[in-house]
């Protein structure tokens, strides 16, 4: 009786804790990716004041009501973020983003700065305090809940700081102006910097480019050799990745995470394309709605664990610090582990609707059958086809060549100028 009753407690307790998966926009393709994989939230930024203005394809000002409108139609929420350091002279763009994004009717605005964490309170723009706040402890989350409905918390706390947090927040009734508890966004998965929470100068140590003003050169990513300089003789070293950390996944422990009470689940990468964004947000909902029906298994995340792969990675982290685990992990490569890479060869110049056929025409290389291929555009977002039957001049051919006009199956609408990749399985020599 007392574990049916556990059970029902335990059920209740995640219907009132609805888990937002939020993923990261910084394309018209990425955000149309997010909504097909089902993302609750999305974030983006517009301008130069975010932490990706230099990494992504930045929107404009212009592009925030387009932005938010779409996002409303789909029931997802729209947070701007506004997460740079601001300067002097900068306090009347600050001013502008905000304005826009309050007529845009944006969900939220995620910041650190508290020039626009307040200038965001006095007009009513809702405020999510970004991680480069750095918040840590109880009492940052008090003083922060006076501004903000949502808190990211510091990526360097553990699991059992997180849930003591969420529990003085809940045992406290510490609540946010909405006059909701205030809710605890972590980071989920994605890119690591090797700095605490982001804050690293590195950047603008080498080249005036400030990692805290969405400028940061990645030199952190680079191969680097360690050198005596007194007798020139040099360090040996197994890996030359010495500061550039294997991408945080937590997917295999996203239970404890989650019976912990964090409420929003954030993944990194604005700058990555729209298949990512898809394959990313699509694993942790199908993690998130195992939890939910009490079916989570590490088997099961694990399987969700082959599918991110698949995309972009410098290789996964499982644990983190939110495990203890001391950062360690490196990628140990330049560049991408996924298990396939995208070759660019062709796009859409037409979609029969009635038989569900598109047709591509050819401009690089060569598509064969059983070859996998994924279309990308700003209203398909992403989709993956695996080829079974290829057509030339209605005629079934096993390969289409360059300059070829070539009609394949999919099980789902493209449209014309969408691009297509071919999907090519890597080898790393053992990597």
């Amino acid at each position: 009786m007392s574990i049916r009753v556990h059970s029902w407690l335990k059920n209740m307790l995640k219907m009132k804790n609805k888990i937002e998966i939020m993923a990261p926009v910084g394309s018209y393709e990425a955000l149309a990716a997010a909504i097909k994989a089902g993302a609750d939230s999305i974030y983006f930024g517009a301008g130069i004041l975010n932490m990706r203005a230099r990494s992504s394809v930045n929107f404009t000002l212009d592009d925030i009501t387009d932005i938010a409108e779409k996002c409303k139609k789909n029931n997802v929420k729209s947070y701007l973020v506004l997460n740079t350091l601001v300067y002097d002279n900068e306090l009347y763009e600050i001013k502008k983003i905000c304005d826009a994004a309050k007529s845009a009717d944006v969900s939220a605005v995620i910041a650190s700065d508290i020039s626009v964490v307040q200038y965001a309170s006095s007009i009513e723009l809702p405020v999510h305090i970004s991680v480069q706040a750095n918040v840590s402890n109880i009492e940052a989350v008090k003083f922060f809940s006076k501004f903000a409905e949502v808190i990211v918390l510091a990526r360097e706390l553990t699991l059992q700081q997180i849930k003591k947090i969420i529990d003085t927040i809940k045992n406290e009734n510490i609540t946010a102006p909405n006059g909701e508890l205030v809710k605890i966004e972590i980071f989920a998965h994605g890119a690591l910097c090797v700095a605490i929470s982001g804050k690293c100068y590195m950047s603008l140590a080498l080249y005036n480019k400030s990692a805290n003003r969405g400028a940061c050169y990645q030199t952190c990513r680079r191969s680097y050799d360690v050198k005596d300089d007194q007798t020139g003789d040099e360090l040996r070293i197994e890996n030359k990745y010495i500061m550039s950390p294997k991408d945080l996944c937590t997917i295999t422990f996203l239970d404890s995470l989650l019976d912990a009470g964090v409420s929003i689940l954030k993944i990194e990468g604005r700058g990555r394309a729209a298949d990512y964004v898809f394959t990313t947000v699509s694993a942790y909902r199908e993690a998130v709605k195992l939890w939910e029906d009490g079916k989570f298994t590490v088997d099961l995340a694990q399987k969700l664990v082959d599918d991110l792969e698949k995309v972009f990675n410098r290789g996964f982290w499982h644990g983190g610090y939110y495990l203890g685990e001391p950062l360690g992990e490196w990628c140990g490569i330049s560049g991408s582990k996924a298990k396939f890479e995208k070759k660019y060869i062709g796009y859409v110049t037409n979609y029969f609707v009635k038989i569900g056929i598109a047709e591509i025409t050819m401009i690089a290389d060569e598509l064969k059958t059983n070859d996998k291929i994924v279309f990308i555009g700003p209203t398909t977002g992403a989709l993956e086809v695996d080829i079974n039957e290829l057509r030339v001049d209605y005629k079934n051919v096993d390969r289409a060549d360059k300059g070829d006009v070539v009609s394949v199956k999919v099980p789902e609408r493209v449209r014309r100028q969408d691009k297509v990749y071919l999907m090519i399985p890597r080898r790393f020599g053992g990597v």
